[in-house]
């Protein structure tokens, strides 16, 4: 007989997959069935529009008047230029919101996009191509960059730029791809519960980890309207979730992290046997472990970034307090 239930069943399980430095996998599960669509498909859309991104946004060329002049000894006219310039992915500088960079080039020249990385942005993308300069060119211009969201068309930019420059169509977006599919999991001798797996690549101004969060947060933040009709706060209810979340993750044993035979040796030398204590000790003190190498020490690094233990993550003093008691307990 079917056991009558109150109240659906909350996921518990999370994890992430780092494919490469702008690919991911982040996954969790289990779900009642039909949850799992109902979250997975807003997210998806989120992940695509919700995330910040550069995209230069306005270009003032010394000597040009429209898009469709040209330059003395550049081998591109100025719409190739354009599209050239489209392409690359700029980052600012010092969380600005805006940066107006200008760049001059003269001479025989191939020009790169690492060419135009500098003190107030970087560039993601440096192979990507800009122009060709003859040794008669000489070439000076002026890019404005921005921070935004989505897609921005360039008529709707031209009231907030130079009037002398040209306006450009801004595509912000740094996810190139955001795709989810669902598996069904076994749970006790139910094999009908669910399991999202989201497959997330950037272009690398963001990690798919920080594109992921700003979904999240994006939709925390449009769901709380409707937490005032209740008097519910869904900010507090979110962070005991999250809260819940990391102790699990930091409770994992190091045995299930994948770690090659040297590092997992050292380790267990070192009686160290949750990633949660790895986390508590933090770089410094992991350096000190007797005989872990560099080769181990980055593996280590790598690890507890990937599960969002990076260099600038902070334990909450709530989540130490647990994670302290719950590694004593375990360890008894």
């Amino acid at each position: 007989m079917k056991s009558i239930k109150t109240a659906p069943g909350i996921p518990e399980d999370v994890d992430i997959k780092v494919i490469s430095d702008n690919k991911a996998e982040i996954m969790a599960w289990a779900f009642e069935t039909g949850y799992a669509i109902t979250l997975a498909h807003p997210l998806r859309r989120l992940i695509l529009g919700s995330s910040l991104g550069y995209a230069p946004i306005s270009l003032k060329i010394d000597g040009v008047l429209h898009e469709f002049d040209s330059v003395r000894g550049m081998t591109e006219d100025i719409a190739v230029f354009i599209i050239n310039l489209k392409n690359i992915r700029f980052k600012i500088k010092d969380e600005l919101d805006r940066a107006v960079v200008t760049y001059s080039f003269s001479g025989d020249k191939d020009i790169k996009a690492a060419d135009l990385a500098n003190d107030q942005v970087e560039v993601i993308n440096g192979d990507a191509h800009l122009a060709t300069l003859n040794k008669d060119a000489d070439l000076k211009f002026t890019i404005e960059i921005a921070k935004g969201i989505g897609y921005v068309p360039s008529e709707d930019l031209r009231d907030s730029i130079d009037s002398e420059a040209i306006a450009l169509d801004a595509f912000f977006t740094p996810v190139r791809k955001a795709n989810y599919r669902i598996e069904n999991v076994l749970v006790g001798d139910n094999p009908n519960f669910e399991k999202i797996i989201f497959e997330i690549e950037t272009d690398g101004q963001i990690t798919p980890r920080e594109a992921f969060g700003n979904a999240l947060e994006t939709m925390n933040k449009q769901l709380n309207v409707f937490g005032k009709v209740f008097d519910i706060d869904l900010e507090a209810t979110k962070t005991k979730g999250k809260n819940e979340s990391a102790l699990k993750t930091l409770l994992i044993p190091i045995d299930m992290l994948g770690f090659g035979a040297r590092s997992s040796n050292s380790l267990e030398r070192a009686g160290i046997k949750f990633i949660g204590e790895l986390v508590l000790m933090g770089e410094n003190e992991i350096k000190s472990i007797k005989n872990l190498g560099k080769k181990s020490l980055d593996e280590i690094m790598s690890t507890l970034e990937a599960h969002g233990f990076g260099p600038d993550y902070k334990l909450d003093s709530k989540i130490k307090a647990n994670l302290i008691d719950k590694i004593k307990q375990l360890k008894s």
